[in-house]
């Protein structure tokens, strides 16, 4: 999430050039919002964009639409399909395929710094079975200095974005690829594919850059930016 701040307030910049309004905001628990992340709860954070698009079209009176990255392009799917209010569009950068597997790589940040330190006491953890058996049992897990609680974790684990497709809208999925030769992972164009059998209107576009949201130092991807931005050219 800090890796990406940098990169959502160039596009958050680029968009207000054009004449769009941006809203970007903390969910519960993360960022400057209110609460700690121990307590974040996924309808919570549902509950916060439902806030967030009220207050939008009260003060502007203008269409609104979705954008979110990685977990956060789940997150709009589900509350669009959900929420049952009106939406413009939806932009998906980089969106998380599975929610099960984008814990497994959550959780084995603690692994790896548990390989790293000396602290192997009582809560040590030999696998994300194991981590996921603890935050079953109704336990509040510590991972890279986050809380991660068990209500929280079960919502992500049962996420899967082949399972909402959003008719009606544009949809417009951006991809982060290493080369211009490389399209969209095997696993993705099969959702592609099946949300155009369920007819969603859906746009693809692969953009070369690094995965900013993942690099050991703060990076950036103007063709990002500049390829996000011509959707409303």
């Amino acid at each position: 999430m800090n890796k990406s701040r940098r990169m959502a307030a160039m596009q958050a910049r680029a968009f207000t050039t054009q004449g769009l309004g941006v809203l970007q905001i903390d969910l519960f628990g993360c960022g400057d919002s209110s609460g700690d992340f121990r307590d974040a709860r996924w309808e919570i954070w549902k509950q916060d964009l439902t806030t967030a698009k009220n207050w939008l079209e009260n003060t502007a009176c203008a269409p609104v639409g979705l954008w979110g990255l990685r977990l956060g392009a789940l997150l709009a799917l589900d509350f669009a399909r959900s929420s049952g209010s009106k939406i413009d569009q939806i932009i998906l950068w980089q969106p998380v395929l599975s929610g099960e597997s984008f814990l497994t790589q959550f959780l084995r940040l603690r692994l790896a710094s548990e390989i790293f330190t000396a602290d192997m006491g009582a809560q040590a953890m030999t696998g994300t079975n194991t981590m996921r058996g603890f935050l079953q049992a109704g336990n509040t897990l510590e991972v890279a200095g986050y809380e991660l609680s068990p209500e929280l974790a079960a919502s992500i684990d049962s996420l899967r974005i082949a399972e909402l497709p959003m008719t009606g809208i544009p949809v417009h999925w951006f991809e982060i690829v290493a080369s211009a030769d490389r399209s969209i992972t095997p696993a993705g164009a099969k959702v592609v594919n099946a949300w155009k059998q369920e007819s969603v209107d859906l746009h693809v576009h692969t953009v070369v850059c690094s995965p900013f949201w993942a690099t050991q130092e703060i990076s950036e991807c103007s063709d990002l930016v500049s390829s996000t931005a011509a959707i409303f050219a």
